[in-house]
């Protein structure tokens, strides 16, 4: 396998030796995509084998959709994805604790060169990417290459994140930009006129 892939150089991904590795990985994709929701056992073993590194307690909804099924990511304890989670996972992508994942969530670590020519001949370069502790992505959201997005920052729902974000905000839209940060406020109310328990920070 070419050391370029995980460089950030430019590389041609038709190489024998990774598209050999990327099948193998492919099959193990296949497999957790096909059991069956009563398989949990199944599932999460699949997954030790699919992930570079995944932590307790994780759970990825079938179907998930990943470039090399995972084998470059790694996931803290805790994180959950919703249905058809797409890890363009050709490099890097690094996952911290409690993340969440809503539906259709895109996290992208290859891109192209913008010039024709070289597009035509299918070169390609990939920049990993980096999420903190307990970020939540809402449905749809989508994550570019060489992306840092700090801890407990949430992502709306369609947003497509550009640039990095700092941790504590909510960020939104395309490109997301910070929308406030996140306060005394979302301690008080999970919506607009309901009320948060106290004593839930307290279990």
């Amino acid at each position: 396998m070419t050391t370029a892939q995980h460089s950030g150089q430019l590389y041609l991904p038709d190489d024998p030796g990774i598209m050999a590795a990327q099948d193998a990985a492919l099959e193990l994709q296949y497999d957790y995509n096909h059991t069956r929701p009563s398989e949990k056992a199944k599932r999460a073993a699949l997954l030790q084998q699919m992930f570079a590194k995944i932590g307790p307690d994780c759970y990825i909804e079938p179907p998930l959709h990943a470039n090399w099924a995972g084998k470059f990511v790694t996931m803290g304890t805790g994180v959950y994805a919703n249905f058809n989670l797409t890890l363009v996972d050709d490099t890097a992508i690094h996952i911290g604790d409690y993340v969440l994942f809503g539906p259709n969530v895109v996290i992208a670590t290859g891109t192209h060169p913008v010039v024709p020519e070289l597009r035509a001949q299918a070169y390609q370069y990939n920049l990993p990417v980096t999420i903190g502790n307990n970020v939540w992505f809402g449905a749809g959201a989508i994550v570019l290459p060489g992306i840092t997005i700090g801890d407990n920052t949430v992502v709306g729902a369609g947003s497509v994140v550009t640039h990095d974000l700092p941790a504590n905000v909510v960020a939104v839209g395309n490109p997301a930009k910070v929308l406030r940060e996140i306060g005394p406020r979302d301690r008080a109310e999970y919506a607009k006129g309901r009320q948060i328990d106290p004593t839930l920070f307290q279990q």
